[in-house]
């Protein structure tokens, strides 16, 4: 085992390499030219790339962001307009960049150098803000600049992985939960994924691609995943990005009952491996997507010309709050994918509106995915998206969800265009089922990643991350962070937040006033990767804030009793 700095170390194997060449193409899917599709992902895209620390060319804080912008399946020309912010730890406006590009079909790039000049140490926001015609992208990173103090963290003793052929057991009072890391958003041939590398032009037509789950799944278990999930549109099932009037509805349920049983297949062969099939279920154009893991029946909304339904149980299109209580009825667990704060999972007008159907439904939310049509399958993308600004609506608004980080791989490089994953806490000796997969995640014992070698675990006076429960007196917040490939936390942030306000996540170092509140951990490594925590729920009883200790001493060294 490597020796430990100032946190454990734990250690992950790495995986060997496939070959998808001599992966068979899915044999429910026949093998078409791979085209793009013009529908389903038309929509205005912004990525921001803002590293952590700077680049040493010059003062030691300056470095250069990347804005790229793009706008698949575009008709025609079309201008965009963005602004950049340099945004100091105080909130204040230290630069603003601005500029103008036209988009005509192919993604644009632009460099914006800043020189490091004036600065005051501490942990800095770029943020970037950008439009075409009536849409609109906002993205947000944090940054260092300056010397910054070590935050000071509780010793921890790593959770064992599927993987780790290094690791010590665990000390008896560790958590007595294994690790399991994988990507939960992914397409194949199903739907408009599965192009091999050197011809992936983004979403494919549906149908048309070679590679299906049966390529996707030992692609990912070489690449060192523990669990894929392929969520197929669901409304491309006839073969169509539209609705083919023509569609053969047997042929649509029968594919994805093929998908289904795929996954089961696989996971039967290889029990160190879950494959997990589904489907993601809505569009984007006034709706958006959402993934429902355990599903054994075919949602839709399409009919053939004669009236015939093309899935196995019918939904309305773009209606959020039937979809939820349905879910909740068939105990189904979704996931909200890529979500925008505006115009999005609309219920009674509002966007991410709360519904109690929904609430038990939707149990995680993608708070960074990298880009979904990447090609990259040396885990470097440096296009990724961050809608932690969404999801921290979605829990304002009462949702109880907990943080996911996925690829959505369009492309045949499933789960290894970026270090990436969502990890989910399986209890010590229980099989990685689907059932213990969907437990976990109905618990909440999930949190998010950028880098696969390490954990974060959140516990509040000993209850795990994802609890629910009443407080009095005091209340202790502690983030254990581990890692294997030698990072150490360079910030630690907790943010807090109360349900059913709808109002702004501040990142705070107060007490809980009495009355629900919501606690998450946000941990940036020298390497800038991020780590999510999954919340706790606290509902502080008594009528004075009670004293609380916070063991993660957000940008100070030493943890802290707060007044």
């Amino acid at each position: 085992m490597k020796t430990p700095f100032l946190f454990s170390a734990a250690a992950l194997a790495c995986a060997s390499l496939i070959n998808l060449a001599a992966v068979p193409a899915s044999s429910a899917a026949p093998a078409r030219i791979a085209a793009a599709a013009r529908h389903e992902h038309s929509e205005f895209d912004a990525t921001l790339s803002a590293p952590y620390r700077g680049d040493g060319r010059g003062l030691p804080d300056a470095r250069s962001f990347t804005l790229s912008f793009d706008y698949p399946g575009l008709q025609r020309r079309i201008g965009a307009r963005w602004t950049l912010e340099l945004l100091a730890p105080n909130g204040r406006t230290v630069q603003r960049w601005q500029g103008r590009l036209t988009l005509a079909g192919q993604p644009r790039t632009v460099t914006v150098r800043w020189q490091g000049r004036r600065t005051v140490s501490g942990i800095y926001r770029v943020r970037l803000r950008a439009g075409a015609g009536l849409e609109t992208v906002e993205q947000t990173w944090d940054i260092a600049a300056g010397s910054l103090a070590a935050p000071a963290l509780p010793a921890f003793a790593p959770l064992p992985t599927s993987r780790a052929t290094l690791l010590a057991a665990p000390a008896p009072s560790a958590l007595p939960y294994t690790v399991y890391y994988g990507n939960l958003h992914s397409q194949s041939s199903h739907s408009d994924g599965g192009a091999p590398l050197d011809d992936c032009k983004g979403a494919q037509a549906p149908q048309s691609a070679p590679y299906g789950p049966d390529a996707a799944y030992p692609y990912a278990r070489a690449h060192g995943l523990d669990l894929l999930m392929v969520s197929e549109h669901n409304h491309m099932y006839d073969g169509s990005d539209g609705t083919d009037a023509n569609a053969d509805p047997a042929a649509a349920r029968s594919l994805y009952q093929s998908g289904l049983r795929m996954a089961r297949d696989f996971s039967a062969a290889n029990p160190d491996f879950l494959a997990l099939y589904g489907m993601e279920w809505g569009v984007i154009n006034k709706g958006g997507h959402l993934n429902i893991f355990n599903s054994d029946e075919l949602l839709g909304w399409e009919k053939t010309a004669g009236g015939d339904l093309l899935a196995d149980t019918a939904t309305p299109r773009s209606d959020y709050a039937a979809l939820y209580t349905l879910m909740t009825s068939r105990g189904w667990i979704g996931q909200f994918n890529h979500p925008a704060s505006s115009g999005q999972f609309i219920v009674n007008g509002v966007a991410l509106g709360y519904t109690a159907d929904g609430d038990q439904a939707m149990a995680l939310c993608e708070v960074m995915n990298t880009s979904a049509f990447s090609t990259n399958d040396k885990e470097g993308e440096s296009r990724r998206s961050s809608f932690e600004q969404a999801c921290n609506k979605a829990l304002e608004a009462g949702y109880h969800l907990a943080f996911s980080s996925n690829q959505d791989n369009h492309c045949a490089n499933w789960g290894a265009s970026y270090t990436n994953r969502t990890a989910v806490l399986i209890p010590n000796g229980v099989p990685l089922t689907r059932d213990s997969f969907v437990d976990a995640l109905r618990a909440r014992r999930v949190f998010a990643t950028m880098d696969k070698h390490a954990q974060l675990v959140l516990t509040a006076n000993g209850r795990l991350m994802g609890e629910r429960f009443d407080n009095s007196g005091a209340l202790t917040l502690s983030a254990h962070y581990a890692s294997d490939s030698g990072q150490r936390a360079a910030s630690v942030a907790l943010m807090a937040g109360v349900p059913g306000r709808n109002g702004t996540v501040t990142q705070v170092t107060l007490t809980p006033a009495p009355g629900p509140h919501f606690y998450y951990v946000k941990l940036t490594q020298e390497d800038g990767n991020i780590l999510w925590s999954a919340p706790v729920w606290v509902n502080q009883l008594g009528a004075e804030p009670a004293k609380s200790a916070i063991l993660l001493a957000p940008i100070v060294r030493d943890p802290k009793v707060l007044p």
